[in-house]
């Protein structure tokens, strides 16, 4: 009686654990296609570049710096997302935008989905996301990429 009451707690257990990491899974899939992803290089390239044509570049999470970024604040806030939806509304849906966080790796980031997701709502059509695998410090500032003053 004992094991089988055991084998059942286990098992139920098992199933929550389960049904958690699926439902957390789910809710931090990618809105965002390979494609929509820039490399930090690259941005540096057009922000270093005088005659290259500058994207939006707005910071939607807890570090900002990056040279011609607008900071909006963790947009995982509602005041920031709706700030975030504000400034967008301003926007041709064609606006060449560039969008980073650098809080922490994507899978951990509270900001990125959300901003990413706002801006597919929004029927934009030229967004892309700076992809900072690691943070803003390893990813953007340590290679001497250009920052705000």
């Amino acid at each position: 009686m004992k094991t089988k009451l055991a084998l059942g707690a286990l098992l139920l257990a098992a199933i929550t654990v389960f049904s958690f990491k699926n439902f957390t899974i789910q809710n931090k899939q990618d809105t965002w296609t390979q494609k929509q992803l820039m490399e930090p290089a690259k941005l540096a390239a057009i922000i270093n570049n005088p005659d290259a044509v500058k994207p939006l570049i707005y910071s939607i999470g807890f570090e900002g710096g990056i040279k011609g970024s607008v900071v909006i604040g963790p947009v995982s806030e509602d005041s920031n997302l709706a700030k975030f939806k504000t400034a967008l509304s301003k926007l041709p849906k064609n606006a060449n935008i560039v969008i980073y966080c650098g809080c922490c790796p994507f899978e951990h980031c509270p900001n990125i989905r959300p901003a990413f997701r706002l801006l597919n709502q929004m029927k934009f059509t030229n967004q892309k996301m700076l992809n900072l695998s690691h943070n803003l410090r390893a990813d953007w500032i340590s290679k001497g990429y250009p920052m705000s003053n």
